[in-house]
C-alpha cells in the first residue's frame, strides 16, 4: 500500500487508499479469528497479553474502517508483521534444535534490526505524530491510548528479547527459573 501510494505519507490522519483500507479489513479479520482461536482452544490464560493486543487492534482498526480517518496511522504500524518473519524464524529454529548455530547467530542480528526498523521506529513515529499532531478527544485520544499501551508491550516484548537472545545470564532468576515463564520471546 505505502509502495505503489507513497503519497499516503504526506496525510496520515486522512490519507486514503482502496489497497490500505483492504490491508486493514484483512488484519482486522486477522485478528478476530487468532482471538477466537485463541479463546476456543482454551490458551486464554497463556496468551492473555496477544489477547489484550488483539483487543488494542480490532477495536482501533475499527474505528478507523467505519470512520476512514487515521487509515495510513494503522498502514504503518502493520509493517510490524515484517519483524514477525523474522520473530517467526527465530522460533522456529528454537522449536526444531537446528544443528547450525550459525543460522541462529544470523538471524538473531537480523531480527534485531528489523526490530528496530519495523516495530520501533514506525511505532516511535506515530506516538511522536500522536502526540504533537492529533486532538486528544475523540477519537483520537482513543487511538493515542492505544499507542501508548502498545508503546510499552513492545518495549517489554524487546527486552524479553535482548535478554533472551544477547543476555542469556540474565534470564535465570535466583532460583533457576525463567523470570518471564513460559513466554513467546524467550522460549
Amino acid at each position: 500500500s505505502l509502495w505503489h501510494s507513497p503519497e499516503l505519507l504526506s496525510d496520515i490522519q486522512d490519507g486514503y487508499s482502496v489497497s490500505g483500507h483492504l490491508l486493514v479489513c484483512f488484519s482486522s479479520g486477522y485478528f478476530i479469528h487468532d482471538t477466537l482461536d485463541i479463546i476456543f482452544n482454551h490458551q486464554s490464560r497463556s496468551s492473555w497479553e496477544y489477547l489484550v493486543h488483539h483487543a488494542m487492534a480490532i477495536s482501533a482498526f475499527v474505528s478507523l474502517i467505519i470512520t476512514g480517518r487515521f487509515l495510513v496511522a494503522a498502514v504503518l504500524l502493520l509493517l510490524v508483521e515484517v519483524s514477525n518473519i523474522f520473530l517467526t524464524v527465530r522460533m522456529l529454529l528454537k522449536m526444531s534444535n537446528v544443528p547450525s548455530p550459525a543460522l541462529y547467530e544470523a538471524n538473531k542480528y537480523i531480527n534485531l534490526v528489523m526490530y528496530f526498523a519495523f516495530r520501533l521506529a514506525p511505532q516511535a513515529y506515530l506516538t511522536w505524530y500522536f502526540l504533537r499532531y492529533v486532538e486528544l478527544q475523540g477519537q483520537g485520544a482513543f487511538l493515542t491510548a492505544n499507542l501508548l499501551l502498545l508503546d510499552a508491550m513492545i518495549l517489554m516484548y524487546f527486552s524479553r528479547l535482548l535478554r533472551s537472545d544477547f543476555f542469556p545470564s540474565l534470564r535465570k532468576g535466583s532460583a533457576g527459573r525463567d523470570v518471564d515463564g513460559e513466554k513467546f520471546l524467550i522460549d
